[in-house]
C-alpha cells in the first residue's frame, strides 16, 4: 500500500509540473493579462499565484512520496 501511495503522489506531482506551465502560457497571452499600459493585471497575478501553489504542492508530493518509499 505504501508503494501505491508513493506512486499516486508522484503522478500528482508530474501532472502539476506538466499541466500548469502550459496553462500559464495561455494565461500570459490572454488579453486580460495586461492592461493598456502593458502592466500585469490581477488576472495575471492570481494565475501566477496558482502556478506557484501548484509547484509547491508538486514539491510536497515528491517529498512525501520519497519519504513513504524510504519508510
Amino acid at each position: 500500500m505504501t508503494v501505491f501511495a508513493a506512486i499516486v503522489l508522484f503522478v500528482a506531482a508530474v501532472f502539476n509540473v506538466v499541466t500548469w506551465p502550459r496553462f500559464f502560457q495561455r494565461v500570459a497571452k490572454d488579453a486580460r493579462a495586461r492592461d493598456a499600459a502593458g502592466k500585469p493585471t490581477t488576472f495575471y497575478s492570481v494565475h501566477l499565484v496558482l502556478l506557484l501553489i501548484a509547484f509547491a504542492i508538486a514539491l510536497a508530493a515528491v517529498v512525501a512520496g520519497v519519504l513513504l518509499l524510504l519508510a
